[in-house]
């Protein structure tokens, strides 16, 4: 018997992560987990998933199959350890640690720290990279700007300004780098080469992702304190340029966090921190289908193929 494909979903307050059927919505198995789980991300393969404990201050490896913690990695250094991001082509994780601005390096095979960079910013919360893996930025919530790094040499580049507590961040393969700014509701759109602002689109009120679907045509941004979703078509004609905008807001449960599409780019799941539930959304009219149940306050989410 085939399994169904899975959500995992981390349960900042219950400290446990939910694996629900991403068909039905029912809860298959609960794991627990450190304290303040906050972010998660899957190796390519399927195998590993990569846990940050945000208030535990430490990262947490699970083997999909069992779900059995395989690791627990810790570091002096590590303060707030919150976003992640996979740089495939290298065998790595980058990890951000917000509190001590810091972007460690782990290999994913050993499961070990073989660097760490100090961005010498305010609040380094978020990461991403570019997608030929040459660049990582890191969103810096304290300094309203944005991190360059240099992966290979891991070398900062520059800091560019972007909006106000800047957190949400995404390189999309034709529009750019794309970043979140909570305290003034907006998108910056940067050049990732030149790191130049080449527009900027109104979101709602503090919005904290940027999530591209598979297709890369559209974008969402859930915005935690209007309780709705931000859907951004990436190739929309206004005044004769093309650039990212807002097209429409989908209203979903209270605080919306963690979101993540299908890989067939059919639903979309939006995790309600305060509602205690996902919401699902159907990619073709752009509306929420139902919802999930979880435990409390979720907010990292990720989709796990079967």
């Amino acid at each position: 018997m085939s399994m169904s494909d899975q959500l995992l979903v981390l349960n900042k307050d219950s400290d446990t992560m939910s694996v629900i059927d991403a068909d039905s919505g029912e809860t298959e198995t609960v794991v627990e987990t450190a304290f303040n789980p906050h972010e998660i991300e899957v190796t390519p393969d399927g195998e590993k998933a990569y846990i940050t404990c945000s208030l535990g201050g430490s990262l947490l490896v699970f083997d999909t199959e069992t779900w059995e913690r395989t690791a627990e990695i810790e570091h002096e250094e590590f303060d707030f350890p919150h976003g992640l991001a996979i740089r495939e082509s290298a065998g790595e994780l980058w990890l951000a640690s917000t509190y001590s601005s810091r972007v460690y390096v782990i290999d994913i095979e050993t499961d070990e720290i073989v660097d760490h960079i100090p961005t010498h910013q305010d609040k380094s919360h978020m990461v991403a990279l570019t997608p030929d893996e040459e660049r990582a930025f890191v969103a810096n919530i304290g300094s309203e700007n944005v991190t360059a790094i240099d992966c290979d040499e891991r070398r900062l580049i520059a800091d560019p300004r972007v909006g106000e507590e800047p957190e949400g961040i995404e390189v999309h393969p034709e529009a750019g780098l794309l970043v979140a700014n909570q305290e003034d509701g907006m998108l910056s759109v940067l050049d990732p080469e030149t790191l130049e602002q080449t527009s900027r689109a109104l979101l709602g009120e503090t919005p904290i992702r940027v999530v591209p679907s598979p297709d890369g045509r559209h974008v969402l941004v859930p915005n935690r304190e209007s309780n709705d979703v931000s859907l951004i078509d990436t190739e929309h004609v206004r005044d004769g340029d093309r650039q990212p905008w807002e097209i429409a807001r989908i209203p979903v449960g209270i605080w919306p966090g963690g979101t993540v599409f299908s890989p067939d780019g059919e639903r979309a799941f939006v995790a309600n921190n305060k509602t205690n539930d996902v919401s699902v959304i159907d990619c073709e009219d752009w509306t929420e289908l139902e919802r999930y149940e979880t435990e409390l306050h979720p907010d990292g989410i990720a989709y796990l193929p079967r």
